[in-house]
């Protein structure tokens, strides 16, 4: 990813996306700490003028989510494992370069970039490289995946949130809001985006990984998720264009083991069931990896 130098007027633009997610307020650091800083690794916390305050994690992420972050659904710290070592193969870097060069024609220039389900931070940083100028946003409920995250970029800020809660983000601040496979909170996404700005979400199609889904046992796509996905958003935003992207790659048996443990059906399939189904397979294995890249405008 880009190490492009961080000046600290870009951290600034970030804080003043960012809002108290008890009161509303600005958030800022405490009095008595640097007021210019590179990284949210600068400081200790960030709180508001009613004294709400939020500390940042050793590794640079803001801890926003009051109480534990491990819900039910988030990202374990084995399945973060998998993903990173499986994004690192190479395997959706295509899907990774076709978001971001969606993503250029959308931003405007030192635009913001909101990462609603930001997991490790590939898919922000890859935009991000492709926008020299603009700032991005991760929010994830996983404090796991943004231990990762938190390094993925010098200019994007990560922070803990519930993507199905009110966002802690000024309401017109983003330029461009990206969701990859991760949960779509239409009526905040609307909020949160500006009046000419672009919500870019990404889903898989029908056909995503069919060579894997019945022999292993892994959850299949739906075939009316993008309906659901339409129907969801329709209230608040109005289709612009959806773009396939898609691929035949060969995946060795560690990939499939890092794909597998990587998604939902992590949550349902242990570790030694899934090493016996993929050790019955003959790879190197020809797998199909489709997508479905949709841009969405606000009404």
């Amino acid at each position: 990813m880009s190490n492009s130098p961080t000046a600290p007027h870009l951290w600034h633009r970030l804080l003043d996306v960012l809002r108290c997610p008890l009161c509303g307020g600005a958030l800022a650091p405490p009095q008595g700490e640097p007021a210019l800083f590179e990284t949210l690794r600068g400081v200790k916390s960030l709180g508001c003028a009613d004294g709400h305050s939020f500390d940042v994690a050793r590794q640079g992420y803001l801890g926003l989510l009051a109480g534990s972050t491990n819900a039910a659904n988030a990202d374990t710290a084995d399945m973060v494992t998998a993903r990173t070592d499986f994004l690192k193969a190479g395997h959706y870097e295509p899907l990774a370069r076709a978001l971001a060069g969606t993503v250029a024609e959308l931003c405007p220039p030192g635009g913001t970039v909101m990462d609603a389900g930001a997991g490790t931070g590939y898919y922000l940083a890859t935009v991000l490289d492709a926008l020299p100028e603009a700032v991005g946003l991760g929010l994830d409920v996983s404090k796991f995946a943004l231990r990762r995250a938190a390094g993925a970029h010098p200019r994007a800020g990560v922070a803990t949130w519930d993507i199905w809660k009110p966002l802690p983000v000024r309401s017109g601040a983003a330029d461009v809001v990206i969701n990859v496979f991760a949960p779509r909170n239409g009526p905040e996404f609307r909020r949160v985006l500006g009046p000419d700005g672009s919500l870019v979400v990404v889903t898989p199609t029908a056909r995503h990984l069919g060579e894997l889904t019945g022999t292993l046992g892994m959850l299949s796509v739906d075939a009316a998720k993008e309906d659901r996905l339409h129907r969801t958003l329709s209230g608040h935003f109005r289709q612009e264009r959806n773009d396939v992207v898609e691929r035949e790659i060969a995946m060795t048996d560690q990939s499939v083991r890092d794909l597998i443990l990587m998604g939902p059906s992590a949550h349902h399939l242990g570790p030694e069931e899934v090493h016996r189904s993929v050790a019955s397979l003959s790879t190197p294995l020809p797998v199909t990896v489709s997508f479905l890249v949709s841009v969405y405008r606000p009404h």
